[in-house]
């Protein structure tokens, strides 16, 4: 099992390798910068929302917004604080004027949210909305039913326990939102004390028939661009 030194190591080199730089979808055309994520990589908890907004986009960094004050309270009233989580979307950019997530779009990032989820081990997502309940759960069923029932799911190759949320901005003005956002929130703790779900058997890794160079070492900066991702 790696370390979570190990494990925040790996996540910012496909922050560097690959996410920072990315070009798998048209959205690299329109984007200020790559919101790949933020937190405490060895966290038992972690927030799947939809897409980064405007201020998202401008500083790289997921939920700093209103929404992202409103999760930040909901938080502190758990007695949790954003170090103690990990929050990231389903998309790495910011779609223009913040339409939908289109599939191809979700099927391009679709890889490191896997890889995500595999890296920091959490015990409990939590899906923030419509577009990631749906994409992690494989199924249509809309937020409003789901929103507090808890499940166990397959995300990647692990197994975690899925918990359906409301979006923070969508509870921003609707007082009965807030509430009810608020009572699901309310149950968080009693789910991170729960055993951690059986893991299914991982997958042997197939020997490769030729040897491969091995790849550079990313030099080191004086100033690591990974420090934009606020990994704890």
């Amino acid at each position: 099992m790696s370390s979570a030194t190990e494990r925040r190591e790996a996540l910012k080199r496909i922050y560097l390798d690959e996410a920072k730089d990315c070009r798998r979808c048209p959205l690299h055309q329109t984007r200020t910068n790559v919101v790949f994520g933020a937190g405490d990589a060895d966290a038992d908890l972690m927030f799947i929302g939809e897409a980064p907004g405007r201020t998202e986009d401008e500083l790289g960094l997921p939920f700093v917004g209103q929404a992202g004050k409103l999760l930040d309270k909901l938080l502190g009233e758990i007695g949790l604080a954003r170090e103690n989580v990990f929050v990231a979307n389903v998309l790495k950019f910011r779609p223009p004027g913040n339409r939908d997530p289109q599939p191809t779009e979700i099927e391009q990032c679709r890889d490191y949210l896997d890889r995500q989820v595999e890296l920091i081990e959490p015990r409990v997502i939590c899906t923030l909305g419509n577009f990631s309940t749906k994409l992690l759960r494989a199924d249509t069923t809309g937020i409003s039913r789901l929103h507090g029932q808890e499940e166990i799911r397959a995300v990647g190759p692990r197994a975690v326990r899925l918990y359906p949320l409301y979006h923070p901005a969508a509870a921003l003005y609707p007082p009965s939102t807030l509430e009810t956002l608020r009572e699901d929130f309310l149950r968080i703790p009693a789910l991170l004390a729960l055993p951690v779900p059986d893991q299914p058997e991982p997958v042997p890794d197939v020997p490769e028939i030729e040897d491969k160079p091995e790849p550079e070492p990313v030099a080191a900066a004086t100033a690591d661009p990974a420090d934009q991702l606020g990994l704890f």
